[in-house]
């Protein structure tokens, strides 16, 4: 489940450190693959990215348990996260960063070595647990995922097409669910709970649970939204009829008169 070596080559011959500057996220849960922007703007946060800058552009990046907290400590902080590479920096008029980084590998927190100026940790890649044959059942659940995320995102509002089509062309189970709840707006104690399922079929069954919770709460909120939107239109008419009949009674008042 975990790799036991401190430095690690990925399939494109990346080298991960044991040692990682770390990073604070919030209100975010960063899966693989995923190519997000971050603003950055804290004094840590601003170290950490500079120091990864000046090495290898490899960062651990993990969320604040937390997001009202401006100076997370490590008790703060979840401990299984991403290792990101940073593809890019921009340093913007107000004197923040953004940064754009690409998950590279999950990986854990095994302890931290530095936390002033900025955290540096130890870290310990974590290997998901291979899923040797797809099930008919695992298929099944598969495409009641898919059919779910896009009735989501259709009472959302959302358009899907494109994501849909990437969604009908995964194949395994833990990318899939990856990548449905990297693009839903799950609580962050969902996604992380997500994240941190090494084993693919249950994290697929997982994302599968939240994502019926989901599709209750967004059917519930689509017909609240609809009859506040026809009560909204009743309203509207009743005051336009009542406006015709006040400028006719006063019409008729002026030829009474």
């Amino acid at each position: 489940m975990t790799s036991e070596l401190n430095d690690f080559h990925d399939s494109e011959g990346q080298e991960i450190p044991g040692e990682l500057p770390l990073m604070a996220v919030r209100d975010v849960v960063i899966f693989n693959y995923m190519i997000i922007p971050l603003f950055v703007g804290r004094p840590a946060s601003v170290g950490a990215v500079n120091d990864a800058m000046s090495k290898d552009k490899l960062l651990m990046l993990v969320t604040q348990r937390d997001a009202s907290l401006d100076e997370p400590q490590s008790e703060d902080m979840y401990d299984v996260g991403m290792v990101c590479m940073i593809m890019r920096t921009l340093k913007l008029p107000d004197g923040r960063l953004k940064v754009l980084v690409q998950a590279l590998r999950k990986a854990r927190v095994e302890a931290f070595i530095q936390e002033e100026p900025h955290h540096i940790a130890r870290i310990e890649l974590i290997q998901d647990e291979e899923v040797e044959e797809v099930s008919v059942e695992m298929e099944a659940l598969m495409r009641n995922v898919r059919e779910q995320t896009e009735k989501i995102l259709s009472l959302k509002g959302i358009m899907s097409s494109d994501l849909m089509v990437i969604l009908n062309n995964v194949e395994e189970p833990g990318r899939l669910a990856d990548l449905v709840v990297s693009n839903l707006q799950l609580k962050v104690s969902e996604s992380q709970a997500v994240l941190e399922t090494f084993d693919p079929a249950l994290r697929l069954k997982k994302v599968a649970d939240y994502l019926q919770k989901e599709l209750e709460v967004s059917t519930m909120q689509a017909k609240i939204q609809s009859e506040a939107k026809e009560e909204m239109s009743r309203t509207q008419r009743e005051y336009y009829l009542r406006e015709q009949l006040q400028a006719l009674k006063k019409e008729l008042g002026d030829i009474d008169d």
